[in-house]
């Protein structure tokens, strides 16, 4: 997830690279502000009931994907992370979904897929690229040598890399034809927001599978309308993508923090829009995979006190909802 932005402006170059994504700078997007001032829904009791059942049978059902990082709290990108604590944070989301994605390929982070197919999951698994090319070599080398192990069902060199303006466009599709050559037979695409792929076309022309982040909170817009704009998100990519597998590679709410233009952290909405998205998902075949599994406390340096709650669960491991 990148940080919140204005609409045309760039993405700092100072702005923190993680390895663990989840939220959406809005730059680029013709449709931020246009919402107006944010307006908190009114929940009576009896919708809440109402909601609580409808997220509990949801979650039973089953997620469509997972958005995984298995920081404990006081952990942060940097730390290595034992293979012990990523098998016991994958058993409290085994029940409840069939993918996990993964966002990197060092300190440890290059044994999730692994053990995520002991599990029974699949496996999107993320290389993290950034401005330090000692570590992009090693994530790369990382990824590569997962999926040559049998552990990755779709591999993703890098994440919102564009976004960032961490490197070049003809510096991505390097990466990303090295690690296709490197890997015939696995399905091999690049996640970015969704209006990325329209502006660079030879990046969509590149991927086996379109890995699109899509956030209707990152640009302001209300709880009420976000399934149908999340919607026009995906229709926007698939018009520049066709006959392409396209999935979207993160979409959430927060359950807590501040409001970003139209949009309002809160436990309801955050469930309501959980609900909507899994049913639309269920509905039309859609690849989905929800961000987050876990609430991350280390992402608030990032993004504000919101990026601290996009998880199904907190930090503790505990489930928030239902």
């Amino acid at each position: 997830m990148s940080r919140p932005g204005a609409c045309s402006d760039p993405v700092p170059s100072s702005a923190p690279t993680a390895h663990a994504s989840g939220g959406h700078a809005p730059a680029g997007s013709t449709d931020t502000g246009r919402w107006g001032p944010a307006v908190a829904e009114v929940w009576t009791p009896e919708a809440r009931r109402s909601l609580a059942a409808q997220f509990n049978a949801t979650l039973q059902r089953g997620v469509p994907g997972l958005c995984f990082s298995p920081y404990l709290e006081g952990q942060q990108p940097g730390d290595l992370i034992p293979d012990a604590q990523i098998r016991e944070r994958l058993q409290i989301i085994r029940p409840h979904t069939g993918w996990v994605r993964s966002f990197s390929c060092t300190d440890g982070h290059e044994h999730t897929p692994r053990i995520a197919h002991e599990l029974g999951f699949k496996t999107l698994v993320g290389a993290w690229l950034g401005t330090d090319a000692a570590i992009n070599e090693r994530e790369l080398q990382g990824v590569i040598a997962v999926a040559q192990a049998g552990h990755a069902d779709i591999v993703a060199v890098g994440n919102e890399v564009l976004l960032r303006e961490d490197m070049s466009e003809d510096e991505l599709l390097a990466h990303i034809q090295r690690v296709k050559d490197a890997l015939p037979g696995v399905p091999v695409g690049y996640v970015d927001a969704y209006f990325l792929f329209e502006k660079h076309p030879r990046i969509t022309a590149a991927c086996d599978v379109v890995l699109s982040n899509c956030y209707p909170f990152w640009e302001g817009c209300p709880r009420s309308q976000a399934l149908a704009y999340m919607q026009t998100m995906v229709q926007r990519v698939r018009a520049v993508a066709p006959g392409k597998r396209v999935v979207v590679s993160e979409t959430g709410w927060p359950d807590q923090g501040s409001n970003f233009q139209g949009s309002v952290p809160s436990r309801e909405g955050a469930m309501q829009y959980f609900v909507d998205t899994c049913r639309w998902a269920e509905e039309g075949g859609i690849e989905v995979f929800w961000f987050a599994a876990f609430d991350e406390a280390w992402k608030v340096g990032a993004e504000g006190d919101v990026g601290a709650f996009w998880g199904l669960w907190d930090t503790h491991g505990a489930l928030k909802f239902g």
